[in-house]
Order: structure tokens, then sequence, then C-alpha cells
């Protein structure tokens, strides 16, 4: 997927991205932030941010830092956060495999709907996994390829086909997370039709060593009726087992 066509792609998407996709994602947006258990001044990135869907949806003692590639996107999440009075966020245009962040930046970073409509998957996530801080969260909503032969098969046809309009459907979250030092903590499905998933993962790189990342086998997804499956954050990096209501 070409970057410069993924922005134009997204930037005529602006215009009518919220009536078309808003309410059809709004339940996974509502799921990821409500079990983030967010704490007070807790350093967030949303990579992706889109037309700014989920911004008013943080609570406002936290800070957040939203950054896309299309500025047509950026300016409808402008006029969200004027309209909101949201200001503790902050908007920025960067590319996500390139951004312009020190290591360690962020306690949390959140990216919805961006693994599959990205050139380069493996780059975003290096990055995100770069700019948060060992031991921090990084939180992704997204389709995957989930195994089924039949679902599978469909996916793998009608691929090239979403790539014209800016995503993929043909990428595991195995895939994503192979190599990296990402350990899954929670994951859950989400709407539309369950086939989305909802996986928050501890970054692990400060427990990396002689290069060697951490493995991961995912098997079905935890919590598959919707409840709440994401872990309670503690505000020193380390999250319980416990469920957030």
């Amino acid at each position: 997927m070409d970057p410069n066509k993924i922005e134009r792609v997204y930037t005529t998407y602006a215009g009518f991205y919220d009536k078309v996709f808003g309410k059809v994602f709004h339940e996974g947006r509502e799921s990821a932030i409500r079990n983030m258990n967010v704490q007070p001044n807790e350093q967030i990135l949303e990579v992706g941010v889109g037309t700014g869907l989920a911004l008013p949806m943080y609570p406002r003692h936290c800070r957040i830092v939203g950054i896309d590639l299309s500025e047509g996107m950026l300016a409808k999440a402008k006029e969200k956060t004027e309209a909101h009075g949201l200001d503790h966020v902050q908007l920025h245009r960067m590319d996500a495999g390139a951004m312009e962040f020190e290591d360690d930046s962020f306690d949390t970073v959140v990216a919805a709907y961006v693994v599959t409509a990205v050139p380069d998957y493996r780059k975003v996530v290096n990055e995100m996994i770069r700019v948060c801080r060992p031991g921090g969260r990084i939180i992704m909503l997204n389709h995957f390829s989930n195994g089924n032969k039949v679902i599978a098969a469909v996916e793998k046809v009608i691929s090239p086909l979403t790539k014209h309009l800016g995503w993929r459907t043909d990428l595991s979250l195995n895939t994503v997370l192979e190599g990296t030092s990402l350990e899954i903590a929670r994951k859950q499905r989400v709407n539309p039709l369950r086939l989305w998933a909802l996986v928050e993962c501890v970054n692990g790189k400060d427990r990396q060593t002689n290069g060697t990342a951490v493995t991961h086998t995912v098997a079905g997804y935890a919590n598959g009726n919707g409840t709440a499956g994401f872990a309670n954050g503690n505000g020193n990096g380390h999250y319980s087992a416990e469920h957030a209501h």
C-alpha cells in the first residue's frame, strides 16, 4: 500500500467517516477506553487518531497526543477538540512508521483500526514499542485473520480490493506480534460481528536479552462475549489480573 495513496484515501473519507464508520466501530472504541483505567497524568499516544472520535471518551486527568498522516482527518479531530474544550489533547500530523517522539515517551499507546491500514505494519508496531515505556501498555483494536479456514479464504480473496480502500483483511495477530517484545495481557472480540479484536499488550522490551524476543501463541480471544477484559493499571507499569468494570 502506497503511503501517499493511503493519505489521499483517508483525507477523502474525512468528510463522511463519522457518519459511515462512527457508529459501526463505536463499541470497540468505547470498550477500549472504558476498560483502560487511565491513571492521573498518564501519557497516552493515540496512533491514527483519525477524526478524533475517541478523544471525548478519555478522562480529562490524562494527557493525550494524537497523530495521523491525513490532513483531512486531523482537521476534523481539531474541530472536536475545540468543540469539546479538550485542552488535554495535542494533535500532530505524523507518519506512524517514523514517529518524532523520544524513546519511552508514553505510558500507553493506542492504535484503533490502524495496523492493517498502514503500508508497513512492522515499522508501526516497532515504533509503538519504541515510544512506549518499558512495562507500558500497547492496545490494538483491529480486525485480524482468526484462523477460520472459510473466513480466511474470503479474506484472501477480498484483500486486494480492500487494499484499494485503504486496509487489508489477511493479517493475523500472531504475525503482527511475532518477534516483538509485546506480551498479551488481555484480548476480547468486539463488534461488528465479533470479527474485530481488542488486544492489550504489556511492553516487555526491558526483559529482552541478547536480541531474543518473547514468543507469542494466540489462541481464541478471551471474553468472547464482549465483556470487559483488560487488566487494571496500578500506575507503576504492572497490571493486575482482575477484570475492569
